[in-house]
């Protein structure tokens, strides 16, 4: 048989649909069910939108918990209970609000090392930060002074205003344990008022705190401590400090 007169034989093809019909495709399998609204999967289960607001509340409410209160001071409640009513017995007077009282204090330190060497203000500023508990202001020159290399402007020293507890608390620990440290204490001076309540001491080093680590701050730097009273002469507040705990020497 020659080629020419035999036909290739070629593969069973399937045949072709007609026109308008589409060709029949295989049998898809059924999709798993998806589980009714409210139901959970049984495999990968995923918290309800409920459940997850449910648990972000509770740690939002976690985070925001209240702090705990600042207990009052023991000069505190001390001045609220014992010292207020001897002063009123003391002066004679029935009105409370008429009394004097601590308004606030200041505590400033001066580092004129500070114009040729910023480290020593940023000790400074550090120790003052640990001893009264509250970051200080960094204080200014206001004028140019030639003789001592010192330029409007320049950061020379740093304070700190105390109010409330931080004040109470800062006093006490002035009184009960700074003071007695001090190097051949022989008690503050009576007389060192301005004439309107006020009374200033100072300090020669910050050392007397012992909150301070005397082999991290070698440099001795003194303050100056200013007690903001409320009274209408210096006698008034005289009393009250002493009544406070301040150790004056006699008159």
């Amino acid at each position: 048989m020659t080629p020419d007169n035999v036909e290739e034989q070629k593969p069973d093809q399937p045949e072709k649909p007609a026109k308008g019909e589409k060709a029949p495709k295989g049998e898809k399998q059924p999709k798993d069910e998806k589980p009714p609204k409210g139901e959970k999967p049984a495999k990968g289960e995923k918290p309800d939108k409920a459940d997850k607001a449910a648990k972000g509340e509770k740690g939002k409410k976690a985070e925001k918990a209240p702090p705990e209160p600042i207990p009052t001071p023991r000069l505190q409640e001390k001045f609220e209970k014992e010292i207020l009513p001897a002063l009123a017995e003391h002066f004679g007077r029935k009105n409370r609000h008429s009394l004097p009282r601590v308004k606030k204090v200041v505590v400033n330190m001066g580092v004129g090392s500070a114009v040729t060497d910023k480290k020593f203000l940023e000790e400074a500023v550090d120790a003052m930060k640990i001893i009264v508990g509250q970051k200080p202001v960094i204080t200014r020159s206001r004028k140019s002074i030639a003789g001592f290399k010192l330029r409007e402007g320049m950061a020379i020293g740093c304070m700190v205003t105390l109010r409330g507890k931080r004040m109470y608390e800062f006093l006490d620990r002035l009184i009960s344990l700074a003071l007695p440290r001090v190097r051949d204490f022989r008690g503050l001076s009576p007389t060192a008022f301005d004439g309107r309540g006020n009374y200033s001491l100072g300090l020669t080093e910050q050392l007397v705190f012992p909150e301070l680590n005397p082999d991290k701050y070698t440099k001795t730097q003194g303050m100056n401590v200013t007690v903001v009273t409320s009274a209408e002469n210096d006698d008034e507040a005289r009393e009250l400090l002493r009544r406070l705990g301040m150790p004056m020497r006699a008159a």
